[in-house]
């Protein structure tokens, strides 16, 4: 049986290879609707085009990194998966076109989704089940961690427009958190490889209800990822580093306060909970249009999407056997890229006629129809766990 402890040298070497993935995202994040604006000048829907273009890749692949995992295990998926993204980010030094842009994004996603299932999926296996809501909200602390220092560091290696310097820092997280994938071991249940189930689930069932309604709330989050930094221009900003940091740092510390709130509440309590708290985010962010207001709406933003992930993560891993766990990982968050991808694109074309504040309010519809479909989701008690290897 495993120890009833949640910190151990795994998991924090998982969370730290997550961080480093991240680090390099958020750098991508801020850098590049600036790039994709001022050197392409490929306008609103051009920008809207290269942030999501890692977003079909990562719905595509997830679930395949799912069925990988569970066959081959999960160490494979951060090591490869964190060598392909860093080639694939230093390559952005010879994109002079959106579509070379949007081919080499793609390639990213593919990198991306097998690091993220594969740590994902790991923590999973390392956490007690009593404990599991917690597991994936300490766990997260190096997701938000690497998006909070990112934009900075990117905005920060920008400068006066030094894009090739971001690309290239970008790349080297990724190498770095390939080297701490060698380090970790392996966490697949003995006798996954054999039991055949990773054939026939791509899409795994008990991950379709939680991860619509991770969809709707990723909704939001497409908005702020996409618009945020010529939003805040618009505002008289410098710049969104500042307003990521806040709601990265707001995410982080209430993964560290409330990382118990998924298993004390529930599951399903904590979800409905934090999607009231992001549509009073994104419509606060849409209505007071002011710096003030962004950074407020940011807040409750933030608090909302900290509870959200744990608490439909647990959801959906509680209701299959250890065995499918990956897939049931790659299939959820591959929910993330859907509402990502669906949101940016719609809300580029959106943000053409109502504007940067239009599409936050637009965007406050998602946590309402997410709440219709929580409530057709019935609370699952955990599926028996194999030991891990």
């Amino acid at each position: 049986m495993q120890p009833d402890r949640v910190v151990t040298k795994p998991f924090v070497l998982a969370v730290l290879a997550e961080f480093a993935l991240c680090v390099s995202i958020g750098m991508l994040l801020v850098v590049i609707p600036v790039f994709a604006n001022d050197e392409l000048a490929v306008g609103s829907f051009g920008v809207a085009l290269a942030v999501a273009a890692v977003s079909p890749m990562l719905l595509v692949w997830q679930p395949i990194a799912g069925r990988i995992g569970d066959r081959k295990g999960r160490r494979i998926l951060i090591v490869a998966g964190a060598l392909v993204a860093a080639v694939s980010v230093a390559a952005y030094t010879l994109a002079d076109s959106l579509e070379l842009l949007i081919a080499l994004r793609m390639l990213t996603g593919v990198g991306e989704s097998m690091l993220m299932v594969g740590a994902a999926t790991m923590i999973t296996d390392l956490a007690p089940e009593a404990r599991r809501g917690e597991a994936l909200s300490l766990y997260s602390l190096g997701l938000w961690g690497g998006l909070a220092l990112g934009p900075l560091l990117g905005e920060l290696a920008l400068g006066d427009d030094r894009f090739d310097a971001v690309w290239l820092l970008a790349g080297a997280c990724c190498l770095v958190a390939a080297a701490i994938g060698l380090l970790l071991p392996e966490t697949a249940p003995a006798g996954a490889d054999e039991s055949g189930s990773w054939k026939s689930r791509l899409v795994h069932p008990a991950a379709v209800g939680p991860g619509l309604v991770l969809a709707v709330t990723v909704f939001g989050f497409a908005g702020l990822g996409t618009f945020a930094a010529l939003y805040a221009r618009e505002l008289g900003l410098d710049g969104a580093g500042a307003v990521f940091l806040v709601f990265s740092a707001v995410v982080v510390a209430t993964r560290i306060v409330g990382r118990q709130i998924p298993d004390r509440l529930g599951p399903k309590r904590t979800s409905g909970s934090s999607l009231v708290l992001i549509a009073a985010g994104l419509l606060t962010i849409g209505l007071w249009n002011v710096p003030a207001g962004l950074f407020a709406g940011t807040v409750v933003l933030a608090f909302g999407q900290a509870l959200a992930f744990p608490a439909l993560m647990t959801l959906a891993v509680n209701s299959a056997p250890a065995s499918e766990r990956s897939s049931v990982v790659g299939t959820f968050t591959a929910f993330t890229e859907l509402g990502f991808a669906v949101g940016a694109l719609s809300l580029g074309a959106i943000a053409s006629h109502v504007g940067y504040e239009g599409v936050f309010v637009i965007c406050a519809a998602g946590p309402l129809l997410g709440a219709l479909l929580l409530a057709r989701i019935t609370a699952s008690r955990p599926a028996p766990a194999l030991d891990a290897a």
